[in-house]
């Protein structure tokens, strides 16, 4: 028998993964927001993996409290992740997924393009997630992943904070918004590089970007994360001592 599959957070997002592990035989432990990790892995020490799937605004509290004995077969899929996140826990190697999927209460899941996955787990991931018609492509190395990382940070913080201003769609953002996007797109990428101690291809980021507008046209721009998400870049900007003149704009006319 398939050990278990233990999945931290048990919302949209993390009922997909379950139901994708289930579909291939492996039993799944959930663990919700009221419940004790300790209490349950001291009956699931060795499960397969851990999926944390909970939000980002709570991964580093569950990080913090993760039982030893799960942190070495950890998978992570959370938005604005990068390694300095897990690495803050001393965490390392887990498996991590980009999640390019949609997953809203009443509907499927709805693919914008591929979601790149690394590590251990990676392969496993892929399986599950095919069962349910979602396309999982599997990285080499951790240059390649952190290249991953970041493009999905440009894609999620450009959208949502050029929609606090522009609102409407990607396309709309992209042909519409034009000069918008491009300005905030650099002020997040100024941040990104700050986060991550290192330059990053510019280039190849907004074509990446560009390339998850087409897979999705219609997706709309300002989620409710957004205005949550526009503070935080902006406090972490703070940090670095970042112009970030579009992000500053926007946040003075949104007061």
């Amino acid at each position: 028998m398939n050990k278990p599959v233990v999945v931290i957070g048990m919302g949209e997002i993390g009922s997909v993964f379950a139901r994708g592990m289930m579909k291939l035989g492996y039993p799944v432990v959930p663990v919700t927001r009221d419940m004790d990790m300790a209490i349950v892995a001291s009956d699931e020490s060795e499960p397969e993996m851990v999926i944390v799937a909970v939000a980002e605004k709570d991964l580093h509290a569950t990080l913090s409290k993760l039982p030893d004995t799960w942190c070495d077969r950890l998978v992570l899929l959370q938005n604005e992740l990068l390694p300095r996140d897990w690495a803050q826990h001393g965490l390392t190697d887990p498996t991590v997924i980009s999640v390019w999927f949609e997953k809203k209460k009443g509907m499927d899941s709805k693919v914008v393009i591929e979601s790149p996955a690394y590590g251990a787990s990676a392969k496993l991931l892929q399986e599950a997630l095919a069962t349910l018609n979602i396309p999982v492509v599997t990285v080499d190395g951790e240059a390649a992943l952190l290249f991953e990382l970041v493009l999905k940070n440009l894609y999620i913080l450009t959208t949502n904070i050029a929609g606090l201003e522009a609102g409407g769609n990607v396309r709309e953002l992209w042909l519409e918004h034009h000069e918008l996007a491009c300005e905030v797109a650099g002020d997040v990428l100024d941040i990104q590089e700050y986060l991550i101690g290192e330059e990053v291809d510019r280039t190849a980021l907004i074509e990446g970007m560009l390339n998850a507008f087409d897979g999705d046209p219609e997706h709309g721009c300002m989620g409710r994360s957004a205005p949550a998400r526009l503070e935080r870049a902006l406090a972490i900007a703070d940090e670095a001592g970042l112009d970030v003149p579009a992000l500053r704009r926007i946040a003075t006319a949104k007061e």
